[in-house]
């Protein structure tokens, strides 16, 4: 079987099993395994399309990681602004560090402008920051 043929079906196979995960990362490699199959053709060596191969695989995973990572922050990020959060204790007055109840959690809080700091006063989520949200008394628009 002429080797264009292997990684041909390597490619196809790649990107039916990505069908079934929802990935991207097996359709980038199944990209690449076609890739590798347009270098056999032309009569490259076993090397060269190992490489070629290679390297668009190591470029597009690392590209997918990339984007998949900014996407799923910006949405965490994006559905937790606006949403109100229940002021439970200070944790440093001074420092504006305070501890809320968010989503039925307790979450250590930075709180921006004026909250009087007493029990089960609402407080809004203006920003994520790791696992620290930032809160404020009003809701961002």
């Amino acid at each position: 079987m002429d080797a264009y043929l292997v990684w041909l079906i390597a490619g196809f196979a790649l990107v039916i099993a990505e069908l079934v995960t929802g990935t991207f990362y097996l359709l980038v490699l199944g990209v690449a395994a076609f890739v590798g199959s347009a270098v056999a053709y032309f009569g490259a060596g076993y090397l060269a399309q190992t490489v070629v191969a290679a390297v668009f695989a190591v470029a597009g995973t690392l590209w997918v990681h990339r984007h998949r990572h900014r996407f799923v922050a910006q949405t965490m990020r994006g559905l937790d602004v606006g949403q109100p959060a229940t002021f439970e204790s200070w944790i440093d007055r001074s420092s504006g560090h305070a501890r809320v109840k968010y989503r039925d959690a307790q979450w250590d809080a930075q709180i921006s402008g004026e909250a009087s700091g007493q029990a089960g006063e609402i407080l809004y989520v203006t920003a994520v920051d790791g696992n620290t949200l930032k809160v404020s008394k009003t809701r961002p628009a």
